[in-house]
């Protein structure tokens, strides 16, 4: 064990054997083997600048579910994240090096990188659902925003016509069809957004990270026991939750598929987690309910002209394994962006009917 381990670990009075734990992309964790099991984290500091925010979100909100979750009957050592503070009562550590920590009671359950069966998508759904309308009447502008703008699509749409004025890595001209792509599609970035600043789309608590394993689901059952990676809790609508959830868990194929005709969007998966979402989300409005096919349109645009923003910026931001990759998770996004436009009518047709049948 090296020197800031036992450093952080004596921080939070724990010891004993500590062992890489899941497989996340942003933070470091571990599992913490002592009389009880917990996580520990070291949070990426390059990703969240200010982890005092990060964690003072984190508190706020589980210390608000775990009320509602004992109200409705619920266990809350289970059913939301439990941080465990320092000896000195704080919900983080930070170390002598200036990394920081943070430990989190150990919860039983299996988070899924892929979907196996679109069982998982439904109840992964109804735990989102549930997780945003506990939130419901949590002041959300109360919040923090952890990383500024981050789905403000109109300010995505400046920041990419930036990017190409710029050229910098000199490859524009190698993707003038992506970019048009793009550009044919900038009057859809102000609709949530315009709708947020004008009170038509209500601002909620946002979890803005999605994805299938980002929920623990029952090893015995399969159904979701609690929503984890908080760490993107902010204000927002609850659209691109919803939106971004359907943009991964909606396609046929990888995020970086080279073969387009492998790519299509899967209705059934739509329609599974559409009926897990709207029905644990009573409070779900009207004009979200009739922007949620949009959303996913909407979020995969965002997530391709990011990519795309990438490559010609000359791959600054997303790992990259070739120098295509970022052009072809662009042109992945945009095949799945037309595949939703040519059934939108179906899938506003299937959220008419799920919502009718839960009372909408």
């Amino acid at each position: 064990m090296n020197n800031e381990f036992s450093e952080v670990l004596n921080a939070f009075g724990l010891e004993l054997e500590v062992k890489d734990y899941g497989n996340g992309h942003i933070n470091d964790t571990y599992v913490v083997q002592c009389q009880e099991r917990v996580i520990l984290q070291r949070i990426n500091k390059n990703v969240f600048k200010q982890p005092e925010l990060v964690m003072d979100n984190i508190l706020k909100v589980t210390e608000y579910l775990k009320d509602i979750i004992r109200k409705e009957g619920g266990d809350p050592e289970v059913e939301t994240l439990n941080v465990i503070t320092t000896v000195e009562g704080k919900p983080y550590y930070r170390s002598s090096r200036g990394d920081y920590y943070r430990v989190y009671k150990f919860i039983r359950g299996i988070s899924y990188d892929e979907i196996t069966d679109v069982s998982q998508l439904y109840h992964a759904a109804k735990a989102f659902g549930k997780f945003t309308n506990m939130l419901a009447e949590y002041p959300a502008d109360t919040l923090h925003e952890v990383i500024p703008k981050f789905h403000d699509t109109v300010n995505r749409y400046r920041n990419f016509k930036d990017s190409v004025a710029r050229n910098a890595s000199g490859r524009a001209d190698s993707c003038r069809e992506e970019i048009q792509f793009v550009l044919d599609r900038e009057s859809d970035a102000g609709v949530v957004v315009n709708g947020l600043a004008d009170g038509s789309i209500p601002l909620r608590v946002t979890h803005n990270d999605t994805k299938l394993n980002n929920v623990l689901l029952d090893p015995d059952n399969g159904e979701g026991v609690c929503v984890i990676d908080l760490d993107t809790v902010m204000p927002g609508s609850l659209l691109y939750d919803y939106g971004d959830a359907l943009r991964f868990g909606g396609s046929s194929g990888a995020e970086d598929e080279k073969d387009l005709s492998k790519i299509h969007f899967v209705v059934d998966n739509f329609r599974a987690f559409t009926e897990g979402y709207i029905e644990s989300m009573p409070s779900i409005t009207a004009r979200e309910l009739e922007l949620l096919p949009f959303s996913i349109k909407l979020m995969t645009l965002e997530c391709g002209l990011r990519f795309l923003a990438d490559y010609i910026d000359g791959d600054v931001y997303f790992k990259t394994a070739y120098p295509e990759h970022n052009l072809v998770r662009a042109r992945t996004q945009f095949k799945l962006i037309r595949d939703i436009e040519s059934m939108m009518p179906e899938l506003n047709g299937i959220v008419k009917e799920i919502a009718q049948k839960h009372g909408h």
